[in-house]
């Protein structure tokens, strides 16, 4: 059996954590697997022949011919693996444990390294879209790094978003108190 879309979803995470370039031979091979893995075996047509970059990114992902979806999604997996095992151990495996606790951090990636804490929103499937969770989440990161000696915090956003904003479901009505509730909940949250 293939690789879930959760392990696929953590490898697409990993990707972005590793130090070293992994050299254009690699880079196409992982271009190819997600392609084949998001989207299937190649149907697009051929580039033109001066097309270069695209020309070879298309022959990458043709290459890979009709492995399913899944064994494209396996085989990513198992190769951003491989890359970040061979670069040993990093700053991204002990990412996300606030001070004091046992319990990493559900929705960022918190790592520090020379000097900066990175706080990565981690909701790719919902590009990042920051709920009342990852509200509490983002005042305990920023609480640690006042308190370590990093010297600057970046937030950024894991995939191919930084943050479409706030989820929608953080404003449903829950519970009694109505709208104005709900807004004096949000506010305090934002203070």
């Amino acid at each position: 059996m293939g690789a879930t879309v959760e392990q696929f979803e953590q490898a697409k995470n990993k990707l972005s954590t590793l130090k070293k370039d992994p050299g254009n031979e690699v880079k196409l091979k992982i271009y190819a697997l997600f392609k084949q893995a998001t989207q299937g075996p190649c149907n697009t047509p051929k580039p033109g022949m001066l097309d270069f970059v695209n020309k070879v990114k298309w022959d990458a992902w043709k290459s890979l011919g009709s492995i399913s979806q899944d064994e494209a999604r396996q085989q990513y997996c198992d190769l951003i693996g491989s890359l970040v095992e061979a670069e040993g151990p990093s700053s991204a495996a002990v990412a996300a444990t606030p001070a004091g606790s046992q319990a990493a951090y559900k929705t960022l990636l918190v790592t520090t390294e020379d000097d900066i804490t990175t706080i990565k929103l981690n909701r790719p499937a919902k590009k990042n879209a920051i709920t009342t969770e990852m509200y509490n989440e983002i005042i305990a990161a920023l609480e640690q790094a006042a308190k370590d000696d990093s010297v600057i915090t970046v937030f950024t956003g894991a995939g191919d978003f930084y943050c479409s904003g706030n989820d929608l479901t953080n404003f449903q009505l829950q519970g009694g108190g109505g709208v104005e509730e709900m807004a004096r909940r949000g506010g305090e949250l934002l203070r």
